[in-house]
């Protein structure tokens, strides 16, 4: 036991001595010098950071300098530059004759700056601080204490946003959303503002005065920015072609859409330096890149010949009750250039988001209100701004048979003397049924003008079948019905066809009277003016020219061929035979007296699958060109879906307002009627002026005109007369003669005579009282009808007053 203290002494000392020997040697260890591999070693790994740092910011540099150049010096200029852009003036769109279409007019943008404006307010309330502090305890020359002249800032504000509200036609809550915004200089109340109203609020904001106060404030917080705004003066007329702006002011759908870039200019800009507040500094540290104006462009339309085919278009639709829509074209048949084109029902441009056509508002409006309804709107406005001659295709039926007929003429496969056998119907091997005529009895023995005036099914399908496959498609090919017109419109489709690849003896007979194949009312008015033009396919055009600012034609469009499809000799036979087709058997509902006419209808099934025959739709449509034997013009018109149960054949729906349109359109471009010695016998009669006449020598007069005359008074003089002076009568009118004093004037009611036959017809306005002139298909024809009548029956009218009746046939023969 005395042993253990020492042992345990002696192990604390060698521990300590260990612990002294480490420490030693490390002592030594740090001050010895490194060897040259920890050198090397120490060396390697600084060099690597600073090559890793090295290539870290070269890497960063070149992505700041070069790839993302752009993006720093866009940041770096919006920090020390502002720019303000200068719109360019949007150019202006005339017709033919110089008639502006669309023009673009100054208006101004009325926004306000929330931060300036808050500011101004503080402005006021600090001066209102200073005024009643100054004004504290002193009294004025009446003895009573000074009234400072504050403004109140809270009325300031509510008169401010009820007069912009007001002024804008826009809510309060807007207007002071816009004043309250954060973060934010510039906040537009309303766009487009026309210069006196915005003249006006510049006007107020510049001097307002509160009540109770003699100071007037000027706010610089509220302010206008020059803009401009389309007008289209002719309104609805030609819309389909012209388009319109959208928000954005870019041009959507028609010309404006087409021809955007030469329109539309190129904006300019003014770009100021600014300070590190944000101050514009002197001007000699800004540049002006001025604006570039857009061009004119003039269009091939003429707005008189517009007129006349959109008024006409616009009373068949209203008359037979037109379903889906119609449309026209008048097509220069010489050049290709489009002298004028609508869709009807359309819209107006100034106001393109209001459905224009009323029966479809009505609809629309009994729908409740949401998806369902927003839905109908926004397929009223597409389908409305749609132009129908260019963007939808419809089965064009007899027609069509111009096509089969030249062709057929043209590779010998029939000849103008050949005569045809119409049984009433062509039975052909796998189809159960026959192909019918649309008279089920048959034509007979028929010539080649006859089956095209009687439109002849049968006929047509011998011609297709001799023709075959192979030679119908290459010519409806070579015709352009295969492929776009290349008009310069936008949206243009294409023609829906069978080729001759799948093309059947079945379907080359359906395609043959016009029945299988889908076209566009473009491509079928291009073609058909190949047939009548001495066989050359145009390219249609609209616009004619574009007109830089300074007067300079940057681009024209002219007369540009295709190709020719028929010889010179088989269009003049086309244009014989079409002329015969109008003038035989007395004239079709489109013969005017006095001018040469061809012209070929069509009315075609819309054959739906799985509804029955007696449920489906039908296009009525005519084309015809005048002069018939030098053509200048080619016209079509289509009636998509009229109203069954009024009538529903090309002959008597579209025919008649076509002929409307040509008694216009033909004098306007300078053709007048060279009458035939039978015509001549047969002319309307002008009533001549009678008025302080004798009664004896107005019957004389009248008599030596062919016309019957009623005396009324007792008078020796005339002194008044119905029809008045220069109105146009048939020959056996009756004119009614006033004489004496205090007669009273006669009055009758027009009877009702849509669809009787003449020898009923004369009989019925005889004992009625009622005068007429006849258009159309000649009166004595057994198959004649009245189709139209240009006073509604019912009407009260002065005796003897002169009614149109439009003449003609209502099946598919004219």
């Amino acid at each position: 036991m005395p042993e253990r203290p020492e042992r345990r002494a002696g192990g604390i000392s060698r521990l300590r001595a260990s612990r002294n020997q480490t420490w030693k040697r490390g002592r030594r260890a740090a001050g010895a010098k490194p060897s040259v591999s920890m050198k090397k070693r120490a060396n390697a790994v600084i060099l690597s950071a600073l090559f890793v740092a090295a290539a870290a910011l070269s890497v960063n540099l070149f992505k700041i300098m070069i790839v993302d150049h752009d993006i720093y010096i866009e940041r770096a200029n919006s920090r020390q530059f502002d720019s303000i852009t200068l719109p360019a003036a949007r150019g202006s769109i005339y017709d033919a004759t110089g008639t502006v279409l669309a023009q673009s007019a100054t208006v101004y943008r009325i926004f306000v700056d929330p931060g300036l404006f808050r500011r101004e307010m503080a402005s006021i309330e600090e001066r209102n601080e200073k005024l009643a502090m100054e004004a504290a305890g002193k009294v004025g020359e009446d003895g009573l204490p000074v009234t400072p002249d504050l403004v109140n800032t809270e009325e300031l504000r509510r008169d401010l946003t009820v007069f912009l509200a007001e002024q804008l036609e826009i809510p309060e809550e807007k207007v002071t959303e816009a004043l309250d915004k954060k973060d934010s200089r510039f906040v537009v109340l309303k766009p487009k503002v026309e210069k006196s109203r915005a003249d006006r609020i510049m006007d107020y904001v510049s001097h307002i005065q509160k009540t109770g106060s003699s100071r007037k404030i000027s706010l610089e917080s509220i302010s206008r920015q020059s803009d401009t705004k389309r007008y289209y003066p002719q309104n609805e007329l030609a819309a389909s072609v012209i388009g319109f702006l959208n928000n954005d002011g870019r041009g959507v759908y028609g010309i404006e859409s087409y021809y955007e870039s030469n329109l539309s200019g190129i904006d300019g800009k003014t770009v100021t330096a600014v300070d590190a507040n944000g101050n514009e500094m002197p001007y000699r540290y800004s540049k002006t890149y001025p604006a570039q104006d857009g061009d004119d462009v003039y269009v091939t339309i003429d707005m008189t010949l517009q007129t006349y085919l959109e008024n006409a278009i616009t009373d068949m639709v209203d008359t037979f009750q037109v379903a889906n829509r119609a449309c026209g074209i008048i097509l220069d048949a010489k050049t290709g250039a489009v002298r004028a084109m609508a869709s009807v029902r359309g819209f107006d441009p100034n106001d393109p988001n209001t459905i224009y056509d009323q029966v479809t508002q009505s609809q629309i409006m009994l729908l409740p209100e949401g998806s369902e309804r927003d839905k109908a709107v926004a397929t009223a406005r597409e389908t409305q701004w749609r132009n129908k001659c260019v963007t939808e295709t419809y089965i064009p039926g007899s027609v069509f048979k111009v096509f089969t007929a030249s062709s057929g003429l043209e590779e010998n496969a029939i000849t103008y003397q050949d005569h045809f056998n119409c049984t009433g119907e062509y039975p052909m091997a796998g189809k159960p049924e026959p192909f019918h005529c649309w008279k089920r009895r048959g034509h007979g023995i028929e010539t080649f003008e006859e089956i095209l005036t009687n439109s002849c099914n049968p006929a047509f399908i011998s011609i297709g079948l001799k023709l075959g496959a192979e030679k119908f498609c290459r010519y409806f090919e070579a015709f352009g019905l295969t492929e776009k017109t290349g008009i310069d419109l936008p949206g243009e489709t294409s023609s829906v066809y069978i080729p001759a690849s799948r093309m059947g003896d079945i379907e080359l007979a359906s395609s043959s009277f016009g029945q299988t194949n889908s076209l566009s009312p473009i491509e079928m008015v291009t073609g058909y003016a190949a047939v009548v033009n001495g066989g050359y396919l145009l390219q249609p055009y609209v616009v004619s020219k574009i007109v830089d600012k300074d007067g300079n034609v940057v681009q024209s469009n002219e007369k540009t061929i295709r190709r020719q499809v028929i010889s010179e000799e088989t269009s003049a036979e086309m244009r014989r035979a079409l002329q015969a087709v109008v003038e035989n058997n007395g004239g079709s509902n489109a013969y005017i007296k006095g001018y040469k006419i061809g012209g070929k209808s069509g009315t075609a099934q819309k054959v739906v699958k799985g509804v029955s025959e007696r449920d489906w739709e039908y296009v009525a449509s005519y084309c015809c060109f005048a002069p018939a034997d030098d053509p200048e013009i080619v016209m079509l018109i289509m009636a998509d879906e009229p109203n069954r149960k009024i009538d529903y054949y090309g002959s008597s729906v579209v025919v008649p307002y076509s002929r409307s349109v040509l008694e216009k359109a033909l004098p306007y471009l300078g053709y007048y009627p060279e009458y035939t010695a039978e015509e001549q016998a047969k002319l309307d009669v002008t009533v001549p002026l009678l008025i302080d006449v004798s009664v004896e020598d107005a019957k004389s007069r009248l008599a030596e005109l062919g016309l019957k005359c009623e005396v009324v008074g007792d008078g020796g003089e005339v002194n008044k007369q119905a029809p008045i002076t220069g109105s146009v009568v048939s020959k056996g009118s009756t004119v009614l003669l006033y004489t004496g004093s205090a007669v009273q004037e006669q009055q009758v009611i027009v009877p009702y005579v849509v669809g009787k036959k003449m020898s009923e017809v004369n009989d019925q306005l005889a004992a009625a009282g009622i005068n007429y002139v006849a258009k159309g298909a000649a009166a004595e024809r057994k198959d004649v009808k009245v189709l139209l009548q240009s006073i509604p029956a019912g009407t009260t009218v002065d005796k003897w007053t002169v009614i149109s009746l439009d003449l003609g046939t209502s099946d598919e023969s004219g």
